[in-house]
């Protein structure tokens, strides 16, 4: 049990500034230097929900490299045989919803500056590769001098996750936020469709009320694939067309971060954000920053594969190398899934193929004395000649996924990047 007074790490816990299913968010102090931060604190046992420490494991690693004035800093990170600490930069004005629940809709003036802070998060985040996916009023928070701080990244993406057809297929975020062509479940821009939630925050910001609502969920989705939003003639010309452009249910022809910026409504009174270049400078080494040293994997992928930052221990007894091991090919990505196809269906293993993941089970027989396997194989496209192999065992013999991952990097002529 957390306790108000308890010590993590440096940290000494203090009140609970929020809750929820899985996670509660304390104020804490660092008893050396008396800044303030909060910590998230993760139960464990109760993140068996499927997905849950997938997330939690995703938002950790997206936040490492995250370092821009508007969005949440993740300082930390913690962790106890029952509980995960993340130590966050302290953000004291709520956000965004409450804000607008209690006074009311935004003045145009102070509705824009809000604005053009989110949008250079956001596009600090498009250009790292980054799409947030679950943008919406109550995860943009206020600080004490009422700027905006984008936080809650466990629904995010990364370039590595769009499939062969360069989109994402993951149907997620908040209802009256979605853009039509996440619900559509044929693929999507991320992009695009963190700029449609942008505009969806913008509406509300300006208006006091959604765009799109209803409480059947047919007729909200009939309202999003329309578009068209009812626009209050009381706002600028300039704001109305903002609204309209981003609010556009063809994501083809929507506004893009560029011509957002572009906007003449937008630039009014524009001062962009200074962005911290401190990530760029910790995970980019002397060697790395010669002119001929080869071409190198970007800060996040990078970050991605490192162990320190793979909590999977967190949430199971196994080591990491007795359930995933990564290594790299420069072959071309389907030459890989086929050769992994070939040596899995060799072994006897029943395989699944899609796009760039295979699933892959061997039933147990005890007459013949063989363990059963399940497990899965992806290819992550790092850069145009280099690709990263993901296995991850599900559950099964562990002596026969052993054997396998040997095989294969034996095939492969690679290293383990555990």
């Amino acid at each position: 049990m957390v306790t108000e007074g308890m010590r993590v790490g440096k940290y000494e816990l203090g009140r609970t500034l929020g809750e929820g299913n899985s996670a509660k968010v304390k104020l804490a102090t660092d008893i050396v230097s008396g800044q303030s931060f909060a910590v998230k604190i993760i139960d464990k046992s109760r993140t068996s929900r499927l997905n849950v420490p997938f997330q939690i494991k995703r938002e950790i690693r997206t936040l490492k490299v995250l370092k821009h004035p508007n969005i949440v800093r993740l300082h930390e990170v913690l962790a106890s045989k029952t509980k995960i600490y993340m130590v966050l930069e302290c953000v004291t004005g709520g956000d965004l919803f409450d804000r607008i629940v209690s006074k009311g809709k935004l003045s145009e003036t102070e509705g824009r500056k809000m604005f053009q802070q989110l949008i250079d998060g956001i596009s600090y985040c498009h250009n790292k590769g980054i799409f947030h996916r679950d943008l919406k009023l109550e995860n943009v928070l206020l600080d004490a001098n009422g700027h905006i701080k984008i936080t809650d990244f466990g629904l995010s993406a990364v370039s590595q996750h769009f499939r062969e057809d360069g989109l994402l297929h993951t149907t997620c975020g908040s209802p009256n936020y979605v853009a039509p062509e996440v619900l559509a479940n044929k693929g999507y821009d991320g992009a695009a469709s963190d700029i449609w939630s942008c505009g969806v925050i913008l509406y509300v910001i300006l208006t006091g009320c959604l765009p799109f609502d209803d409480t059947n969920l047919a007729v909200l989705c009939r309202k999003i694939f329309k578009g068209d939003p009812p626009v209050p003639r009381w706002l600028s010309p300039g704001a109305k067309t903002m609204i309209k452009r981003m609010l556009d249910p063809n994501p083809v022809t929507r506004m893009t971060v560029a011509s957002i910026m572009a906007n003449d409504w937008f630039k009014h009174e524009y001062s962009p954000s200074s962005c911290d270049n401190e990530d760029d400078e910790e995970d980019v080494s002397e060697e790395e920053k010669s002119h001929d040293s080869p071409t190198i994997i970007n800060a996040f992928q990078l970050i991605a594969m490192s162990p320190f930052l793979d909590l999977s221990g967190l949430f199971e007894t196994e080591t990491v190398s007795e359930r995933q091991i990564r290594f790299m090919s420069n072959r071309l990505a389907t030459d890989v899934m086929e050769k992994i196809k070939t040596i899995l269906m060799e072994m006897g293993f029943c395989v699944q193929k899609k796009h760039t993941m295979l699933k892959a089970i061997r039933e147990e027989s005890t007459r013949k004395g063989q363990g059963g396997l399940s497990l899965t194989a992806e290819v992550f496209k790092m850069i145009p000649s280099l690709n990263m192999i993901e296995l991850r065992k599900s559950h099964g013999d562990s002596s026969l996924y052993k054997q396998l991952c040997e095989r294969l990097l034996n095939e492969f002529d690679a290293s383990s990047q555990r």
